[in-house]
C-alpha cells in the first residue's frame, strides 16, 4: 500500500510540474533575439556589420520587429545595407525583401548606389533594389511590414521638397497589407523639439514621430528603450565622433489597422 501511495505521489507531482512546464512555455515571447541566431550569423554579412552588432542589437531589432519566415518585407531608405542582410535571412527563402534607396540619397552620395548593389548581391532571389524619389518608393506588392532605421528625420529635413514627409508616410500606409507592421528606429532630439533638429542634428522628437504617424491612420502599438542612451543630452549632431554610435534612440512599433 505504501509503495502504491508513493508512485501516486510522483505521478501527481510529475504532472503538476508538467503542467507548470507548459505554463512557462506558453508564457515564453514568441519573438527573441535567438529566433534570428541564423540570419545574424549569415557568413554573407561583412565584418563592418558585425562590428556594429553589439550597438544595433540585430537580434533585438528583429524579434521587436516580429520578422517571420515567408514575409514581404520593406527596408525603406537602407543606406549601407546592414538591416537589409539582417532580413534576407530571417524571411527566409519564401520571403522577400525590397530594399529602398531614395533617388535623393544617391544624388547627394553616389556611394550609396554602389552600397545597395553590394548589399543586394549575395542573395539574388530574395532581395530586390529599388530606387525611386523618397516620397514614392514604389514598393511592387503589398508588405507584412516595412523597417526604417535612423532615417524618418530626413524626410523633414528642409533639402527635402514641401510635403515630402506627408506623401511618404501615405506611401508606407498604403504598402502594407491590412494589419501589417511599420517599424521606426530613430535619433531622438529633446522633447518638445519636434522637427527643429532634423537638419542641424539629425535629430527628431519621438512624439512628433508618433503623431505624425498616428494622424496618417497607424496604430501605435509598442514603444521599446532598446536603445535607450540616458548619457545622451541630445544636443550634439549624431556623425560627432564624441556621440556616434552611442546616441538615444526610440524604437516605435506600429501597425495598419485591418
Amino acid at each position: 500500500m505504501r509503495r502504491l501511495i508513493v508512485l501516486a505521489f510522483a505521478a501527481s507531482a510529475l504532472t503538476a510540474c508538467g503542467s507548470e512546464t507548459a505554463e512557462v512555455e506558453e508564457a515564453a515571447p514568441a519573438y527573441s533575439a535567438n529566433k534570428y541566431t541564423h540570419a545574424i550569423n549569415d557568413i554573407a554579412r561583412p565584418a563592418s556589420d558585425r562590428e556594429r552588432d553589439a550597438a544595433r542589437k540585430p537580434g533585438e531589432l528583429l524579434a521587436f520587429a516580429e520578422i517571420d519566415k515567408g514575409e514581404k518585407v520593406g527596408d525603406y531608405i537602407m543606406g549601407g545595407g546592414y538591416v537589409t542582410r539582417l532580413l534576407a535571412m530571417a524571411v527566409g527563402a519564401n520571403g522577400k525583401v525590397y530594399a529602398f534607396q531614395p533617388e535623393e540619397f544617391i544624388g547627394f552620395r553616389p556611394e550609396y548606389a554602389t552600397e545597395q548593389d553590394e548589399a543586394v548581391a549575395p542573395y539574388p532571389d530574395l532581395v530586390l533594389p529599388l530606387r525611386a524619389p523618397i516620397a514614392e518608393p514604389g514598393f511592387p506588392e503589398p508588405l507584412d511590414t516595412i523597417i526604417t532605421v535612423m532615417n524618418f528625420h530626413d524626410l523633414y529635413i528642409p533639402q527635402m521638397p514641401e510635403g515630402t514627409a506627408a506623401t511618404a508616410i501615405q506611401s508606407l500606409f498604403d504598402a502594407l497589407k491590412p494589419g501589417g507592421k511599420l517599424v521606426v528606429i530613430d535619433h531622438s532630439a529633446p522633447e518638445g523639439t519636434g522637427t527643429e533638429t532634423t537638419d542641424a542634428l539629425h535629430r527628431i522628437d519621438k512624439q512628433f514621430a508618433i503623431d505624425a504617424l498616428t494622424t496618417a491612420g497607424f496604430v501605435l502599438d509598442e514603444e521599446s528603450e532598446l536603445y535607450a542612451q540616458p548619457a545622451d543630452l541630445r544636443d550634439a549632431n549624431v556623425f560627432d565622433e564624441a556621440i556616434r554610435g552611442k546616441t538615444d534612440q526610440f524604437a516605435l512599433r506600429f501597425h495598419k489597422p485591418e
